[in-house]
């Protein structure tokens, strides 16, 4: 029995633009994202059944068609004519419903794990044209990196490397759905829109200080409003030394980049204790390789 193992790493969103919205009701969007160190583990093998099976360490989380990297394998048996068993274990690290990406890069790496595991002769091109079938995040968490995403999210300019820097996560014990706060998002209530010309030219000189100050994320006018502790955990970590800090996606994981990790501990020891969220970590920006 052959096996795979890989990870699947969680993205943040350095900006974020809502340009407008389409007429097929998704919203127009313009976003620089970033990959970073923090990861759900997917283990791939083969057998003879010819089925697919799923198991997970979350008793609670779909192992079936409602889970997408399920979903990943029924397409990839379906495109390439695959006659084996797949059989998949997602290990999550990665925080659920977070605006981090976690169910798209998990999809990502089944597809990428799959065709590695079979020696399928498909480029990542052609993955990522299969994963926008799946989800709009899919096509980004198969290139990784730096990029500027447009359309929905599957429009992708790779950018060059984001300065290496260390990221604390933060995401607070709610839940927000992604399709609430676009459904209530309000262009005339955003008083700030990100310029990603200006972001990709800082990302290119490595200024972390000047990507920290021009950060921004229009979604915040949205889930802020309704969840206030986003709004205090940026406060809590700028407080405690972070150059800045932003909402990913559309919430509510809030992140900050420090300087070093000392910084980013002493950050996440005093967020724990004052805020009491579990699901809180230290790692890194993740710029090549898989």
């Amino acid at each position: 029995m052959e096996q795979l193992r890989l990870n699947a790493r969680a993205k943040i969103n350095i900006t974020l633009d809502v340009l407008g919205k389409r007429d097929d009701g998704y919203h127009e969007l313009s976003m620089i994202m970033q990959t970073v160190n923090l990861c759900d583990n997917l283990t791939i093998s083969t057998d003879k059944s010819g089925d697919i099976e799923l198991s997970s360490n979350y008793s609670w989380l779909p192992c079936d068609e409602r889970n997408l990297v399920y979903r990943a394998a029924a397409l990839m048996k379906e495109t390439y004519g695959i006659k084996k068993g797949i059989r998949l274990h997602l290990e999550k690290n990665i925080p659920v419903a977070a605006g981090m990406a976690g169910g798209s890069s998990d999809c990502a790496a089944a597809l990428v794990g799959i065709r590695n595991l079979f020696r399928i002769k498909a480029s990542d091109k052609e993955l990522m044209a299969l994963g926008k079938t799946l989800g709009a995040d899919v096509p980004y968490c198969i290139l990784r990196g730096t990029a500027l995403a447009e359309g929905i999210g599957e429009k992708l300019t790779q950018l060059p490397p984001f300065p290496n820097t260390t990221v604390l996560i933060a995401k607070p014990p709610i839940n927000v759905s992604t399709a609430a706060v676009f459904g209530s998002f309000d262009m005339s209530k955003v008083d700030k829109h990100p310029d990603n010309e200006l972001m990709t030219e800082l990302i290119r000189n490595k200024d972390i200080e000047g990507i920290c100050q021009n950060m921004c994320n229009v979604l915040e006018s949205v889930t802020i409003n309704n969840y206030p502790i986003i709004a205090s955990l940026k406060k809590a970590m700028l407080e405690k030394d972070a150059l800045g800090s932003l909402m990913s996606g559309s919430g509510p994981t809030v992140f900050g980049f420090y300087e070093s990790y000392d910084k980013a501990l002493a950050a996440l020891r005093y967020i724990r204790g004052r805020y009491n969220i579990r699901e809180i970590y230290i790692t890194t920006v993740f710029n090549t390789g898989r």
